[in-house]
């Protein structure tokens, strides 16, 4: 369970309580539900990650875009409020960096979030120095996108990197050392997800 659901939970329960006991135990019941649902909205399941020369879903969601972008190949995945938003590496290696950018907060599912909106933007290394590059993006409800790594931590494909609040988006770009394995409106889940595959050398 995510801390910050923890808290969103406590807050409302605390609320409920206040609410039952100033006027009747029954008007606090919202307040509960909240709770409940907070704490099911900022769920963190157990993820098996398959091994391999691939990458993996950063982000549970749908594929809302498979297409070329500044020579690269964009693919970009679309969270619903009823997704799990905790954000995965798509591989394993070095960060080489971490920015934030501010920006707007249109629609994630728009084509202009992925230049125009807040983001994160992270760019591994993997060992053999092939660079893969994924974005955390805001969105018109999610306004806050939570990063816990930075440039030099090392991650493991698949190893959890952070959290969207609310519904959001993630696009990952790869090079031509990649075959896309993904097409638009395909479900993919974090960490489980395979979708590229590393060319042959």
């Amino acid at each position: 369970m995510v801390v910050t659901g923890i808290y969103y939970a406590m807050a409302f329960i605390a609320g409920g309580v206040i609410v039952g006991w100033l006027a009747r135990p029954a008007w606090g019941a919202p307040m509960f539900l909240l709770a409940a649902f907070f704490l099911w909205f900022f769920r963190d399941p157990e993820r098996t990650v398959p091994q391999g020369p691939h990458a993996v879903s950063p982000a549970d969601g749908r594929v809302t875009a498979v297409k070329p972008e500044s020579g690269l190949t964009r693919v970009s995945i679309f969270l619903n409020p009823f997704d799990v938003h905790v954000n995965r590496t798509p591989v394993g290696g070095r960060i080489l960096e971490a920015v934030y950018k501010p920006g707007e907060f249109l629609v994630a599912s728009r084509e202009e979030a992925s230049v125009r909106n807040e983001q994160n933007i992270v760019t591994v290394e993997c060992d053999d120095g092939v660079r893969v590059v994924f974005k955390q993006i805001a969105g018109l409800v999610a306004r806050r996108c939570v990063l816990n790594k930075t440039a030099g931590d090392i991650v493991q494909m698949g190893e959890r990197i952070g959290l969207m609040q609310f519904s959001s988006r993630m696009d990952v770009l790869f090079g031509p050392e990649w075959r896309i394995l993904v097409r638009e409106g395909q479900r993919v889940v974090a960490g489980e997800t395979i979708i590229a595959q590393r060319n042959p050398s």
